[in-house]
C-alpha cells in the first residue's frame, strides 16, 4: 500500500522570513523632514506665543493712555477753570488801584463828568446841591460854575464841603432826585458779583487750588 503524504506542498512555514531591508539615505531623509517639522511648529508656537503677549501688552499700554488721557483733560479743564477765575480777579484788583490811583491824582474828573450830565439834563431844576469832600470844596466850587455857565443851567448851584465823603465821591441832590457816586459801594457791588461768578465757574465741591 502506498504511503499518503501530509501535506501537498513544499513550503516549511517554520522557518522565519528576512527582516525587510531600509534604505539609509530614506531613513536619513524622513528624520530630517520630522526634526524640519518639528522646528516650525515650534517656532510657529513661539511666534503665536510672542503675538499673544504683544496683543496684551498693548491692549494693557492703550488702557493706560486712555486712563491717562482722561485725567489729562479732566485736570485741564480745572486749570483752565482756575485760570480764568484768576484772570478775573486779576482784572479786579487791576481796575480798583488803577480807579484809586486815578481818584488820587485827578478827584475832580468823577466829578465832573457827573455833574455835566446832571446839569445838562436839568437845566430848568430852581437849584441843585453838589456835595463833595471838604478838601474839594473850593476847586470844585469854581469848576462846577463854569461847566454850568456853559450847559445853560439857569437855577442855583451850591457845593458843598462834607468830612464824611472820600475824594472823588460825591452827591448831587435837587428838589425831586438825586445821584450818588460812592466808590466803596461801587467796590462791593463788583466784589459781589464776582464772588458769584467764582462760586458759578468753581467744581461743587471743590477746590481749585488742589487740581
Amino acid at each position: 500500500m502506498t504511503a499518503r503524504s501530509k501535506f501537498m506542498f513544499d513550503a516549511d512555514f517554520g522557518a522565519s522570513a528576512p527582516p525587510p531591508k531600509v534604505d539609509l539615505a530614506r531613513h536619513q531623509a524622513e528624520i530630517a523632514e520630522a526634526e524640519a517639522r518639528g522646528y516650525r511648529n515650534g517656532v510657529n508656537a513661539a511666534e503665536a506665543q510672542a503675538r499673544t503677549e504683544a496683543e496684551r501688552r498693548t491692549a494693557a499700554a492703550l488702557e493706560g493712555i486712555g486712563g491717562a488721557v482722561e485725567r489729562f483733560v479732566a485736570n485741564l479743564s480745572a486749570i483752565e477753570r482756575k485760570l480764568e477765575i484768576e484772570a478775573v480777579e486779576v482784572a479786579e484788583a487791576v481796575a480798583k488801584k488803577l480807579a484809586r490811583e486815578l481818584v488820587a491824582r485827578e478827584p475832580l474828573a468823577e466829578i465832573a463828568a457827573l455833574a455835566t450830565t446832571c446839569l445838562s439834563e436839568l437845566r430848568s431844576a430852581p437849584h441843585i446841591a453838589v456835595r463833595v469832600h471838604e478838601s474839594l470844596h473850593a476847586q470844585v466850587q469854581a469848576q462846577l460854575s463854569e461847566i454850568a455857565a456853559m450847559r445853560g443851567f439857569e437855577g442855583r448851584l451850591v457845593v458843598l464841603g462834607e468830612s464824611d465823603i472820600a475824594p472823588g465821591d460825591c452827591r448831587l441832590e435837587w428838589a425831586d432826585g438825586g445821584v450818588v457816586r460812592d466808590r466803596a459801594k461801587s467796590e462791593a457791588l463788583i466784589d459781589e458779583a464776582v464772588a458769584r461768578y467764582v462760586a458759578a465757574r468753581a467744581p461743587h465741591g471743590g477746590n481749585l487750588g488742589d487740581s
